[in-house]
């Protein structure tokens, strides 16, 4: 069946979402696996500290969560 031209191009578009819902590895797992979802990066959300690492993120000191986009 033949898409309409305005379904073609709306199928065609990527959107970028950021979650924060905990630890990243276990929300990156399950969001990798998702249809649709093409790529999945984890990283920190807001936060105070320039460039911390996941021991600094992990004391709860730095203001960051885990997130995924």
């Amino acid at each position: 069946m033949a898409q309409k031209p305005e379904q073609a191009s709306i199928s065609k578009a990527l959107e970028v979402a950021t979650l924060a819902a905990g630890c990243f590895w276990c929300t990156e797992a399950v969001f990798d696996q998702l249809k649709g979802v093409v790529k999945v990066e984890s990283g920190y959300s807001g936060g105070n500290v320039p460039n911390p690492s996941y021991e600094e993120v992990c004391t709860g000191d730095t203001g960051h969560a885990e997130s995924i986009e």
